[in-house]
């Protein structure tokens, strides 16, 4: 296959990811937390524990705006700093039993949506999308 058509299906493809990722998870966040703030917690959720310098880096935020958030989500009692025995530069975050609760109910609300879109496809597409997320993880996301 033509290396370059690959390329423009992979940039449909997640075009289409970002869509349908805006479409499930809507409204999902408390209206107590930023955007911002639900996708560190969402990235700490199905990560943790993580270091501040991940969800710099996979959220694409300056280490001071991490920080920042990170110190707003403390005060909200939604994330738990564990310092390293070791070393006590180092730091990592895990979602605190608030923080927890907060996740599961968006993620509730996430599973429901993604069930209805989902509510007509056979066994077999089933089978078929299960299939292609993992070849997808395998040898594209975490090669």
């Amino acid at each position: 296959m033509d290396k370059k058509a690959l390329f423009n299906k992979l940039v449909q493809f997640t075009t289409s990811v970002h869509r349908v990722t805006y479409e499930l998870t809507k409204d999902a966040k408390s209206d107590s937390i930023s955007q911002v703030q639900y996708n560190i917690l969402e990235y700490i959720a199905v990560s943790q524990p993580v270091t501040p310098s991940e969800i710099s880096d996979c959220q694409h935020l300056s280490m001071p705006n991490t920080s920042r958030e990170l110190r707003k989500l403390s005060e909200k009692r939604l994330i738990e700093k564990i310092n390293d025995t070791e070393d006590r530069r180092k730091q990592s975050i895990r979602l605190s039993s608030d923080g927890e609760i907060m996740m599961k109910e968006a993620f509730a609300t996430i599973e429901s949506r993604f069930l209805l879109r989902i509510q007509n496809a056979s066994k077999e597409d089933l089978e078929d999308m299960e299939r292609a997320i993992e070849t997808l993880q395998k040898k594209l996301f975490h090669p």
